[in-house]
């Protein structure tokens, strides 16, 4: 019988590439928006992976605030996005700018806030000297940790702050793979980002209750300028002046650097293959921030 025949095969929905019921071919819709109508702030948003969180946030429906310390990239960005996406100065290691962005996106936006990433964070110094437990930095460890760690605990307590009293909510906040093994990093880096995973898991189970769901993401190397300003720094000690800021000294890597870092993340990966981009990081934090997680 045709009808059993053809039981399993797959059936094309009207809504992708395929064919219509009278067998002609049918008109491709756009894929839902999976953040549509919800108000985001992405910390750390000017350039890099939360870049790239915010382009794909706006792209999926989202209004963006941009919150970070990068003046220029982060107008620039979203005057190219447009009305949907605004910038905030703020400085997430400081609680005064933590709470005022958050208000300033909740003025702006009707009193709303459904998704708060926390992507902003510092790499530190990447030289030899400062990879050793042997040369440790106590200033510099407390410069990270002000903020990568305290950054992210000021940044869960403003977003649930707005968002328990609506008993809705995702947080989600960008750790590091070397939150998951050793080895990976310097040992602010690496104590910061496990700090971050203990800060969701113990913020989950509180906020749990609200309604606010809280998440984190391990992203494994990716060649952002970021890192490939660690990288240059790894490899050339003398650029390592004390008085510098070195996670801010960030120029535009040139193709070049960009190939040959991920050359080094491929070779250094499990999986063989694909080369992680800041695109399939934004992507994980997508689902995380959408109602495709509800329960996560």
């Amino acid at each position: 019988r045709p009808e059993i025949a053809h039981a399993h095969q797959p059936v094309m929905s009207p809504s992708h590439h395929g064919w219509d019921g009278n067998g002609a071919a049918a008109v491709p819709t756009p894929m839902p928006k999976r953040l549509d109508g919800k108000v985001a702030i992405v910390t750390g948003g000017a350039r890099g992976i939360g870049e790239a969180i915010v382009r794909l946030f706006a792209k999926h429906g989202a209004r963006v605030v941009i919150a970070d310390i990068d003046d220029a990239a982060g107008e620039a960005l979203a005057s190219a996005l447009g009305p949907q996406v605004s910038f905030v100065r703020c400085d997430v290691s400081v609680e005064d700018d933590v709470r005022r962005a958050v208000d300033w996106a909740l003025s702006r936006h009707g009193g709303r806030l459904d998704v708060y990433c926390n992507n902003a964070g510092v790499l530190g110094r990447q030289t030899r000297a400062a990879r050793s437990i042997l040369s440790f930095d106590a200033a510099e460890f407390d410069r990270v940790l002000r903020v990568n760690a305290l950054g992210a605990a000021l940044r869960m307590k403003h977003a649930a702050r707005a968002m328990a009293p609506r008993r809705a909510g995702s947080i989600v906040s960008v750790a590091s793979v070397a939150a998951v093994l050793g080895g990976l990093g310097p040992h602010a880096y690496t104590a910061s980002k496990h700090a971050i995973v203990g800060l969701t898991k113990n913020a989950a189970c509180e906020l749990g209750a609200h309604g606010v769901r809280v998440n984190c993401v391990s992203p494994f190397g990716v060649a952002t300028p970021m890192l490939i300003n660690a990288w240059r720094q790894g490899h050339d000690d003398a650029t390592a002046d004390a008085d510098r800021d070195l996670d801010l000294d960030v120029t535009v890597p040139s193709d070049q650097e960009v190939e040959k870092m991920e050359e080094v993340v491929r070779g250094l990966a499990t999986l063989k293959g694909p080369t992680l981009r800041p695109r399939d990081i934004a992507e994980a934090v997508l689902f995380l921030a959408s109602d495709e997680a509800r329960y996560i």
